[in-house]
């Protein structure tokens, strides 16, 4: 009788902590994003931080999950906008704008917003941000360490329909986890809660 309900008991136990240990480590979808359904988007630079050598490996691997989706009719990865902001000032000035206002006082712009979606012919851009891009040593563990942060935005009005921040830690002894390989599978999860 005993042995049946500490094997329940550690089943119960078992499960909840697998539970606990799924999903993103945070991901808010605005309630307006299932009326949200962009046909073009944009996948503007990565602000890498201190990691600057995440940035190109990042920026092709997360236009490369979204693109395998085959949710968008087109994905103008950050190389083609690059080319756009480098031929048109009116659309670097804005975009340049927007993303200083995001990011010193936490403003999406719906102006500017609109302006970059109509100048870039974007329905929506997503913003990413390396958070970790490192080998460590975590709890004695050996650790490759990749965490990435999403903002999903809607051009037309400058809402944020979508932001989500993850990270994992491939642990190993000898070898060290490729990073691009490890931020691949952070961006893999974090894809399937986009909004789309």
């Amino acid at each position: 009788m005993m042995a049946k309900l500490t094997a329940k008991c550690i089943l119960i136990i078992i499960i909840a902590f697998l539970v606990g240990c799924g999903g993103l480590r945070f991901s808010q979808v605005s309630p307006e994003a299932k009326d949200f359904h962009p046909k073009r988007i944009a996948v503007f630079p990565a602000d890498v931080g201190s990691y600057e050598e995440a940035r190109g490996i990042v920026e092709k691997v997360v236009a490369g999950v979204i693109a395998e989706k085959k949710w968008f009719a087109d994905i103008m990865d950050v190389e083609s906008l690059n080319r756009q902001l480098a031929a048109n000032e009116e659309l670097r000035k804005a975009m340049e704008t927007y993303l200083s206002k995001l990011k010193t006082v936490n403003f999406s712009d719906d102006v500017l917003s609109k302006k970059i979606g109509q100048l870039a012919k974007v329905d929506a851009f997503l913003l990413i941000g390396v958070d970790y891009w490192n080998y460590a040593v975590e709890n004695d563990r050996k650790v490759g360490k990749a965490g990435l942060s999403f903002k999903f935005i809607e051009a037309a009005s400058g809402k944020i329909m979508w932001k989500a921040g993850h990270q994992r830690a491939d642990s190993y002894r000898l070898i060290k986890p490729d990073l691009p390989d490890v931020a691949k599978d952070v961006v893999k999860e974090m894809i399937e809660e986009m909004p789309h």
